[in-house]
């Protein structure tokens, strides 16, 4: 393997099945230590399967794994050394405090963690005044915090998330991004599994795309960027509903409110679709009341790639 020191993540190929389902069809994922790598994807794309495969909790049907240049057996016995991972809704005993679900945790793994090391973690996701209640008491948001406590004690180099921030308060979310930042900072790899493109553009160098099992996309973000060309529009209608509706009738054309969009939402096509769209709105009577360019976004990009499949 070259370059093995610097390359957290080498997978290639992989392909997964469950039952009559292609989860997973020739998906190939790279990530380097010290980066925090995107995986993005429509909600059934395979990001959740992806990673359980990279952690060796579901075994693959084809590919090769990599991690820290060491080959990643079809399905590991344990969780590799230095690897970690939180899942979106992490499970614990509610019948135990977050301290004692940790010691319990680390036990589990081998790796019995002292006083200090369990209290630097909890601290460092900001629990440290609940550490001593029961987690049934704990909301959602910190049962995710918890989580990655549990996954901080195992010191990862190679720390794989997803979702970290869908059930947490913007100061947490604020939180969980500035550590995640300071993990990368400090040399380790993060791969992040998120819908919020926002916090991925925010966050992440390199991304990977999913779109029903397969790979759209891989590559950096100023690429992933570049692809959106100046194709993308947003408008505001007198009847916003009925415009998206025309909208899917109209060759060339893929509309979508997106995260930003207040009001109206975003057309992509080329010119003269876009021309010919706003004609067929003034013929339904529909009143084009804003019709301004996007700035390259990711978010153009992504919708173009995950509702056609145009691939990188």
């Amino acid at each position: 393997m070259s370059n093995a020191v610097a390359t957290a993540v080498d997978a290639h190929a992989i392909a997964k099945r469950f039952g009559e389902l292609s989860a997973l069809r020739d998906v190939s994922v790279t990530a380097h230590a010290g980066e925090i790598h995107g995986l993005l994807g429509p909600n059934g794309a395979g990001k959740t399967t992806l990673l359980r495969i990279l952690l060796g909790l579901v075994r693959r049907d084809a590919g090769d794994i990599w991690l820290f240049g060491r080959e990643l057996p079809p399905r590991a016995e344990r969780v590799p050394d230095g690897v970690a991972a939180v899942f979106e809704h992490p499970g614990f005993y509610p019948y135990l405090s977050g301290t004692r679900n940790l010691s319990l945790l680390a036990r589990m793994d081998g790796r019995p963690a002292g006083d200090a090391a369990r209290a630097r973690a909890i601290e460092r996701v900001g629990l440290t005044t609940a550490a001593d209640r029961r987690v049934d008491g704990y909301s959602a948001g910190m049962r995710q915090r918890l989580g990655l406590a549990a996954a901080l004690l195992r010191g990862p180099r190679l720390l794989l998330l997803d979702e970290p921030t869908s059930a947490l308060d913007p100061a947490g979310a604020r939180d969980v991004r500035e550590l995640v930042r300071e993990l990368a900072a400090a040399g380790a790899a993060i791969v992040i599994s998120s819908h919020d493109l926002v916090e991925v553009e925010e966050l992440c160098t390199s991304v990977t795309i999913l779109r029903a099992g397969d790979l759209v996309f891989s590559g950096s973000l100023e690429h992933l960027r570049a692809r959106a060309g100046d194709d993308a529009h947003h408008l505001a209608t007198s009847d916003d509903d009925t415009a998206l509706a025309i909208a899917r009738e109209c060759r060339g054309i893929r509309a979508a409110r997106t995260g930003d969009c207040t009001h109206g939402f975003d057309a992509v096509g080329e010119r003269d679709a876009v021309d010919a769209y706003v004609v067929a709105l003034g013929r339904a009577g529909i009143a084009v009341r804003v019709l301004q360019p996007r700035q390259r976004s990711l978010e153009s990009v992504f919708l173009r790639l995950t509702s056609t499949g145009d691939h990188q």
